[in-house]
C-alpha cells in the first residue's frame, strides 16, 4: 500500500462516518472547495487540517475525529501496519513508527527518553488552535487502537500510561476516556502519549521476525519512492519485495505494470539496471536481514529467497558478498558482541 492509499482508507472511513450523520460527499467537497487554506510549507497537511474541521462543523459531532482514529484500523496502514504487527515489541514498533513517520503520518512523532520509560510526543503545530485540536483528537484516538491491534485490551491495563494534551479540556471529553480508558491530562505542555519503561518490552502477540523483515523492506521503499527519478527499478523492487518468498518473474512484473516484458527491459536498460540485477539486490538485501536478524538456517532462509537447493544460494551470497552465509552470520555475531562490550 502506497501513501495514496493510506489516505484514500482514511478518507473512506470519513466519509462513512458523514454518511452516518446525513452529510453526503459532495456537500463536504463543496463545503471544503470554497474553504481559505492557509500557505504552508506542507501543502498536504493543511489541505487535511481545513477538510477535518469542516467535516466536524458539517457532522455536528465536535467528537468525530475521535471516532474516526478507532475505525482506521493498524491493516488500513497497508505494509506498514503489517510491519508493526510484526514487531518483537513495543519498542521496536515506536522505532519503526519514527523511522517512517516522513512518510504515513501527519503530523510525525517524536521520541523522548525518560527516566522511568519515554514521552512519544506528536508534533502538531500548524494550523489554527481547533485545527490543532481536532489533528490531536484524531491521532491520539488512532494511535490507541493501533495499540489495541497490538496488545489487546492489555494496553488499558498497562501501569503507568498516560496521555498529555496541551489543549483543555472539551465538552466532549469523556470520549477521550472511552476510546482508550487511559488517563488524560489537559492543559499540559506537550501532546504526548508516556510509556513507562516496563511496558515497552512486552513482546507483540503477532510477533514474527521472517515476515517483520519483509515488511519492513516495504516500507524502506515507500521512503526510496519520495523523490526516486528512477521509477521503474523502483517500482520493480517495490513488487519484489511484496512478493518476497515466491518471487515475481519478469513476465508478472510486468503484467503488474500493465507493460510488455520487453518494455520492462527497455526502460530498465535506459536506468542502467536490469530485472536480474534488481532481483539479486533484493535476495542479497533480505538474506543479509536474515542471516543477522533471525536464527533461520541457511537452507531456510535459501528456500525463502526462492532458492531450490541451499548450495545455489551459497555460491550466489559468496558471489555478493566475497564470504559464505555462516560466515557472513560469525562476522555479524562478533561485530554486535564488540559493539555491546564497548557500550
Amino acid at each position: 500500500m502506497n501513501v495514496n492509499q493510506i489516505h484514500q482508507a482514511f478518507l473512506k472511513e470519513l466519509l462513512h462516518l458523514l454518511e452516518d450523520a446525513g452529510v453526503r460527499p459532495n456537500q463536504l467537497f463543496a463545503e471544503f472547495s470554497q474553504r481559505r487554506i492557509a500557505p504552508s510549507p506542507d501543502a498536504v497537511a493543511a489541505k487535511n487540517l481545513v477538510l477535518i474541521e469542516t467535516a466536524v462543523e458539517l457532522s455536528g459531532d465536535p467528537s468525530l475525529m475521535i471516532r474516526l482514529g478507532q475505525r482506521l484500523g493498524i491493516t488500513g496502514y497497508g505494509s506498514f501496519g503489517f510491519a508493526l504487527m510484526s514487531c518483537a515489541n513495543l519498542r521496536d514498533a515506536i522505532r519503526l513508527m519514527l523511522r517512517y513517520g516522513q512518510v504515513l503520518f501527519r503530523p510525525g512523532w517524536e521520541a523522548h527518553e525518560h527516566g522511568r520509560g519515554l514521552f512519544l510526543r506528536a508534533q502538531i503545530s500548524q494550523g489554527t488552535a481547533i485545527q490543532q485540536q481536532l489533528a490531536t483528537e484524531l491521532v491520539f484516538s488512532n494511535l490507541i487502537t493501533i495499540g489495541r491491534a497490538l496488545y489487546g485490551s492489555a494496553v488499558e491495563r498497562l501501569e503507568g500510561v498516560e496521555i498529555q494534551l496541551r489543549h483543555s479540556s472539551p465538552s466532549h471529553s469523556a470520549w477521550h476516556r472511552l476510546a482508550s480508558n487511559i488517563p488524560v491530562t489537559f492543559d499540559c505542555e506537550h501532546s504526548q502519549v508516556f510509556l513507562p519503561a516496563q511496558a515497552l518490552d512486552i513482546p507483540v502477540g503477532t510477533a514474527d521476525i521472517s515476515e517483520h523483515i519483509v515488511f519492513r523492506q516495504q516500507c524502506e521503499e515507500m521512503l526510496r519512492g519520495l523523490d526516486a527519478v528512477e521509477k521503474t527499478t523502483v517500482e520493480v523492487r517495490h513488487l519484489l519485495v511484496q512478493s518476497a518468498g515466491d518471487f515475481l518473474d519478469i513476465e508478472q512484473v510486468a503484467e503488474r505494470m500493465n507493460i510488455s516484458a520487453r518494455t520492462l527491459r527497455r526502460r530498465l536498460d535506459d536506468e542502467s539496471t536490469s530485472f536480474r540485477s534488481i532481483l539479486d539486490e533484493i535476495r542479497d538485501l533480505l538474506a543479509r536481514e536474515y542471516l543477522a536478524k533471525t536464527e533461520l538456517t541457511v537452507a531456510d532462509i535459501a528456500l525463502l529467497l526462492g532458492y531450490a537447493e541451499p548450495p545455489s544460494f551459497r555460491r550466489a551470497f559468496l558471489r555478493w558478498n566475497g564470504v559464505t552465509p555462516i560466515e557472513y552470520r560469525h562476522q555479524h555475531m562478533a561485530e554486535s558482541v564488540s559493539q555491546g562490550s564497548a557500550v
